[in-house]
């Protein structure tokens, strides 16, 4: 990071990732979904215990089984009290979640987050309060940088209002910024600062980079559990608390601390989004594996619950409108019997 030109590279990198994400963000949002979420708050709640209760304290507790150093516990805090991110979105559309309640929990953690992260870590960084890169930690910086996300998703929120499918493509766009930003810092920070910054990051680190977003999406479906949630919407909220933003966290770090202090740590987040994805990845492919059958036998008995009742309604309606039967008898007559109706 003694590269000035690198350096400023990657944090102009960083900024337009974050811009693109946090855009993408604000087309997804509806106002008629945000207003209904605002008189049943289901998954705010879900948003604020997932993203500021569950997250931050196992990074907080993995910091302290592992015994961290200070740096690498602070790099560690932030990308656990940081918010929700896209990548949860496209992975429940991939395991037939709510796409619905997905997306209002990622804005809800976000518009959170202004608040409640720097909350958070003023908290779970006391155990570390004596040491300098915690005695300097800028909350203040903290703040501005999840303050300036906010224009970018006002403005995607009005794209969608007046032009919706302009607001989809974007949407799209967002998606594939994340991965190609992702792709690109690890490029550029393992091909141009060399395998030594790696080397540098200790074991420990590595392995809550795969154990916290395995602690998230367990967290996370035993949340929805209790909330009595059915399967489709358990499956969300998990990929929800495991998946964090990790273009804010990124940025927080690259723009917030100067290279000397962070040092090898501004891998984190990148490590963390690699190990998040792969597990992800490994959660989608199980459902299509094994879930898919039974959501697909879910979905077909509610259209023949349907159909039924559609069949005893018909009956119902044809009973109704037989008064009676016309018999013949002998000598020519005609004689009308009743017939019981159904009611």
């Amino acid at each position: 990071f003694g590269d000035r030109s690198l350096s400023q590279g990657l944090s102009v990198l960083v900024g337009l990732g974050l811009c693109a994400t946090m855009l993408g963000l604000g087309c997804a949002v509806e106002l008629g979904q945000l207003g209904q979420q605002l008189r049943r708050p289901v998954g705010l709640l879900l948003a604020l215990l997932g993203q500021f209760v569950a997250m931050p304290l196992v990074a907080f507790l993995l910091a302290l089984i592992f015994a961290l150093d200070e740096v690498a516990a602070v790099a560690v805090l932030l990308c656990g009290c940081c918010p929700g991110g896209n990548l949860s979105n496209l992975m429940s559309v991939l395991v037939d979640g709510d796409m619905n309640l997905s997306i209002i929990m990622t804005a809800s953690s976000t518009l959170l987050a202004l608040f409640l992260m720097p909350l958070c870590l003023w908290i779970y960084s006391r155990h570390w309060i004596n040491t300098a890169v915690v005695q300097l930690l800028p909350l203040g910086a903290v703040s501005l940088t999840l303050g300036s996300t906010l224009l970018p998703i006002g403005l995607g929120v009005l794209i969608r209002y007046r032009h919706p499918r302009a607001a989809d493509l974007l949407v799209k766009i967002s998606l594939w910024s994340l991965l190609v930003t992702l792709v690109v810092l690890f490029i550029l920070t393992g091909t141009m600062l060399g395998p030594d910054l790696l080397a540098q990051i200790p074991a420990s680190v590595y392995a809550i980079a795969v154990l916290m977003p395995l602690a998230g999406y367990a967290l996370g479906y035993g949340l929805a559990t209790v909330f009595k949630m059915p399967p489709h919407c358990r499956r969300t909220v998990s990929l929800e608390t495991g998946c964090q933003n990790v273009q804010l966290c990124t940025a927080i770090l690259k723009l917030t601390f100067s290279p000397e202090i962070i040092g090898s740590m501004y891998m984190f987040p990148l490590l963390y989004a690699l190990f998040q994805s792969a597990e992800a990845g490994l959660f989608v492919l199980a459902y299509k594996m094994y879930g898919r059958d039974s959501y697909k036998q879910d979905t077909l008995g509610e259209e023949e619950d349907t159909d039924i009742s559609y069949k005893k309604l018909k009956e119902e309606e044809v009973a109704d409108t037989s008064y009676g039967t016309v018999t013949t008898e002998e000598h020519n007559s005609i004689q009308m019997e009743p017939t019981q109706t159904a009611l």
